[in-house]
């Protein structure tokens, strides 16, 4: 089982990046995944997530309207549209699998609910 980030880069404000999510040892749509960031000195918080049933999702309140998660079944992968970036945002971005929990139609972005994450994939916004 495997998730390998991708897609992280410097940015100006207002400006847009995707991230990728490449899951490989599992069905991306049997699980919830879900993607998390974690800015220097701070902790890590839930960004996004997608319900392995029905693909519902979640958003925090400071990236909606702004960030889309979106799953490629046919890919096994999960992307992150980040639009209308802020510095705010600047930090290491994870993608996590729910493994142990299959076929839900919600999701979560408790860290502890997730067991199975990527290396995680870099982005700077800049002012």
């Amino acid at each position: 089982v495997q998730l390998v980030e991708s897609g992280g880069g410097l940015v100006q404000a207002g400006g847009s990046l995707t991230l990728s999510c490449a899951a490989s040892g599992f069905a991306v749509d049997d699980h919830a995944i879900g993607w998390f960031r974690q800015a220097p000195g701070k902790e890590r918080e839930g960004v996004s997530c997608v319900s392995s049933h029905h693909g519902n999702t979640y958003y925090r309140d400071s990236v909606k309207g702004r960030f889309t998660i979106v799953r490629d079944n046919a890919e096994n992968t999960v992307y992150l549209h980040m639009n209308s970036l802020k510095p705010e945002d600047t930090a290491v971005y994870h993608c996590a699998a729910e493994l142990a929990v299959q076929f839900s139609s919600t999701c979560t972005v408790d860290i502890y609910a997730y067991d199975n994450w990527g290396q995680g994939t870099q982005v700077t916004v800049s002012s």
